[in-house]
């Protein structure tokens, strides 16, 4: 299946859920924030919600400074 993921081209297996791409995508999920299509998911949603094809997604990480 075709996601577009921080706005880049991939190709993922199908039926994957929110929780597997960050996993796959990520070296850790703490301080990670996801939204599909626009749309903030929660994180205790992420096992649960399967990604379909051609959805976008965009994963963004806490960044700590000042």
């Amino acid at each position: 299946m075709k996601l577009i993921v921080n706005g880049e081209p991939e190709e993922w297996a199908d039926a994957i859920t929110l929780a597997e791409l960050v996993a796959g995508r990520m070296r850790s999920d703490k301080g990670v924030a996801a939204a599909v299509d626009g749309e903030v998911v929660r994180r205790t949603e992420w096992p649960t919600y399967v990604l379909r094809d051609g959805q976008s997604v965009e994963l963004l990480t806490a960044v700590q400074g000042g």
